[in-house]
């Protein structure tokens, strides 16, 4: 079949590569894509906000599946717009992206279905959460309620330390309208994992679990980022763990979101904090998440393209994923100053010699082609991925990859994968 991905960042190159391997793909495009996608299959230039250009596309190319990477065309309702067009389509609705587009609502949800999660309060003005914060003894985690892609959150261990963050967020609008309506929650102690779980609106297939590092700088330092590296599977998340996550935080949450707007299908994915309470839901986001994206495809064995039909067409019961034994670790190579103001153009080297080590697969994410060369152009600019037979082995071979890979500026974390192999 041929297949439309939409998106350009690391997540979308780590699917387009798993989706061209995949038997029944004939021809794969991707819209815009970006010169790692565009070893897989063919860029197009259309961008996913759009929705017109991208059903006349999928005309022209005689698409028989769309699969929609990031989270702003899936909050714009593209996925309804796919579906009413007669083309399947892989990614929920406009209704069901609001649990990612919109905290507040998540929120509300969560507290209808008796999900565990950070008690929080919902604000609407700078004045009213500015007294609460200052009414608190306690840290605080302060959230933009909208789309800030992965980097409108701030912990506050203090609960001064709150204030400025608020009048970013609302005040100067650092993040848009995403900043109209803030959540405040208390702060959760533990360590974060990254469940992701394929839906169909019936059934529910969990994704073997990795753990994100967010904050930009080693031992989880400075504001957090889009994710600075991620690992899989993470041995924190254990069988017994696995369980209580899917009994009472995936299924509860599907039941609540069918119940409210109909079936919701493609990836679910939930942020959890395991807490000495027990896991507890820090956010849920409606798609694939990045980089965790990177590590969970060098390790599927199975045709993602059967897998995404399947879910499609309602038949996720009848799916049983195979996994590569071998861990992996994603290492995210930025661009200096990220993720504040970063410099762009300058040319990439060291790619060909990172993946000629072997179990490596350099994603891009950040990257664009000019004057014939390869130049950083984003924040997050390379995935570099390896699998090993542990994880250290696997964090070994990352960190050997990413070493030969240089342009001007460019830094990374140096303890991707270290929580697992202390």
């Amino acid at each position: 079949m041929n297949i439309l991905l939409i998106g350009n960042g690391g997540r979308e190159h780590a699917l387009a590569w798993r989706i061209a391997q995949s038997p029944q793909c004939t021809r794969l495009y991707i819209a815009p894509g970006n010169p790692g996608t565009a070893q897989a299959g063919e860029n197009i230039p259309v961008q996913p906000e759009n929705a017109e250009a991208i059903i006349a596309a999928a005309k022209q190319y005689k698409i028989e599946l769309v699969v929609i990477g990031p989270e702003d065309p899936l909050a714009d309702g593209l996925a309804d717009k796919v579906r009413a067009a007669g083309i399947l389509c892989f990614g929920p609705s406009a209704d069901g992206a609001r649990i990612e587009a919109d905290k507040a609502f998540a929120k509300e949800l969560m507290r209808s279905a008796a999900i565990p999660t950070a008690e929080g309060r919902i604000f609407h003005s700078l004045e009213s959460a500015r007294d609460y914060v200052l009414s608190r003894e306690h840290g605080v985690v302060v959230k933009a309620a909208g789309l800030a892609k992965g980097k409108g959150v701030f912990v506050c261990r203090e609960p001064h330390q709150a204030i400025r963050p608020l009048e970013q967020i609302m005040t100067e609008k650092i993040f848009g309208a995403a900043g109209n309506t803030v959540i405040i929650e208390e702060m959760l102690f533990g360590q974060e994992a990254s469940i992701l779980a394929l839906c169909d609106g019936r059934s529910i297939y969990a994704l073997e679990a990795c753990q994100d590092h967010k904050p930009v700088g080693d031992g989880d330092t400075g504001p957090n980022t889009g994710g600075m590296g991620a690992y899989c599977p993470t041995p924190i998340v254990t069988p017994a763990v696995m369980d209580h996550v899917e009994r009472e935080v995936l299924v509860p949450i599907i039941d609540a979101m069918n119940r409210s707007f109909g079936r919701y299908e493609g990836c679910l994915y939930a942020g959890i904090m395991l807490t000495p309470a027990g896991p507890k839901v820090l956010e849920f986001n409606a798609r694939f998440g990045d980089p965790e994206t990177q590590p969970l495809m060098m390790r599927l064995k199975s045709d993602l393209v059967e897998v995404m039909v399947a879910t499609c067409r309602h038949r996720l019961d009848e799916v049983t994923l195979e996994w590569d034994p071998r861990p992996a670790v994603c290492v995210v190579m930025a661009s200096g100053g990220y993720p504040d103001k970063y410099a762009k153009g300058f040319e990439i080297t060291g790619i060909a010699e990172a993946e000629a080590l072997g179990d490596v697969k350099v994603f891009h994410a950040g990257t664009a082609l000019q004057g014939g060369k390869l130049v950083n152009f984003g924040g997050r600019v390379l995935g570099v991925t390896a699998l090993g037979e542990t994880i250290a082995a696997a964090q070994k071979r990352a960190y050997e990859a990413v070493v030969k890979i240089h342009w001007e500026g460019c830094f990374y974390r140096h303890d991707i994968g270290s929580k697992a192999i202390r």
